[in-house]
């Protein structure tokens, strides 16, 4: 069951993630194809793929680099964003439905390891700057155009 359980939570978290980007993964700006940013484990049978236009390159020039942060940190930022992305996303008739298209399947129980957690909250910080939203928590900075 517990199996059943991380493939399902794993498949939604996948649709999120494909569902942020809503342009196609080789749409051209200046000139430039910008590839998607894909996250695989074998062992826990997962692949997740973003393809929002600008987080490739919000990932190498802006984020913070890869070990920054602890994994622990990363899953408590996670934990009350993925909250208020739910809500947004139950309420399209007060917020944007082209942004918050799904929910997230973000169980604490399930530890997605450091680059699924990483990746995710990258994700909210570019979204949050992308989309000149706040999911809360005071990481909101600037305007991505």
């Amino acid at each position: 069951m517990k199996y059943l359980n991380n493939i399902l939570a794993i498949i939604i978290i996948c649709l999120l993630v494909y569902a942020c980007g809503s342009s196609p993964i080789n749409q051209k700006k200046d000139g430039i194809i910008e590839e998607p940013v894909v996250i695989a484990n074998d062992s826990l049978e997962y692949e997740i793929t973003i393809i929002d236009i600008g987080f490739n390159n919000y990932l190498n020039s802006i984020a913070q680099p890869r070990g920054f942060y602890s994994q622990e940190y990363l899953e408590g930022r996670n934990r009350p964003w993925v909250i208020t992305w739910n809500q947004r996303a139950q309420n399209p008739l007060r917020f944007n439905p082209n942004i918050y298209e799904n929910i997230i399947n973000y169980q604490q129980n399930i530890d997605y390891g450091y680059e699924v957690n990483y990746l995710l909250f990258n994700y909210f910080l570019f979204a949050q700057r992308k989309y000149n939203m706040s999911l809360g928590g005071g990481f909101r900075t600037g305007r991505i155009n």
